[in-house]
């Protein structure tokens, strides 16, 4: 806060908002798993923003949309590269013994709390549906 970087002071106060009010309804502390949901969630908001503000022309506010998703993409996991992801999803269908489009729900279910904030949910479905699909 001193070093007089207001970006990066606004954005991690909304941030820290954002979680003292996830632990209020919850009623308790959160967990790291919980703290990136909030930091997830934070992203998500951001590239909306990004995405209404360059829609309406609003060089301005996609500028700082942008500024504060880069920030806050700094304090999330690193995603999986896309071979990574593969080989993940492979061994779990592996290990689930899943043969297809049915047995999905399975997969999934080992395999989210293993990617928890590495990978995107829908790119992860769509690719356990790939895989499972008949050929």
């Amino acid at each position: 806060m001193r070093s007089g970087d207001d970006l990066r002071k606004r954005t991690l106060r909304m941030v820290l908002s954002a979680i003292q009010l996830a632990e209020v309804e919850r009623r308790g502390a959160l967990d790291e798993a919980g703290v990136v949901g909030v930091l997830q969630k934070e992203v998500k908001t951001r590239q909306e923003a990004l995405a209404e503000a360059e829609k309406a022309s609003r060089a301005d506010l996609a500028s700082a949309a942008r500024e504060e998703l880069a920030l806050l993409q700094t304090y999330l996991p690193q995603p999986l590269a896309p071979e990574e992801l593969e080989a993940l999803v492979r061994q779990t269908i592996a290990i689930t013994g899943a043969k297809d489009p049915q047995d999905m729900g399975r997969v999934m279910k080992e395999l989210m709390p293993l990617l928890q904030g590495r990978a995107d949910g829908k790119a992860v479905s769509a690719l356990v549906r790939g895989l499972l699909a008949p050929a």
